[in-house]
């Protein structure tokens, strides 16, 4: 069974902080949702987007 990703709500939110910018797609669902956890964490989805993709990198397997 898969960890659950904890995110601690923050007290205030930061603006751009010099990462690579680039455009993605998502589903109308997963912008919702990302916006709820923004909304509820007191983070912005770019933060938000940054810790789910490095949580995403470090725990997943490639497989043949």
């Amino acid at each position: 069974m898969a960890k659950k990703l904890q995110i601690i709500k923050k007290s205030n939110l930061k603006g751009d902080d010099g990462y690579k910018t680039f455009s993605v797609r998502i589903k109308e669902e997963t912008a919702q949702r990302l916006e709820e956890v923004s909304q509820q964490t007191n983070r912005s989805r770019n933060e938000l987007i940054n810790i789910m993709l490095e949580f995403g990198i470090q725990n997943c397997e490639i497989k043949e």
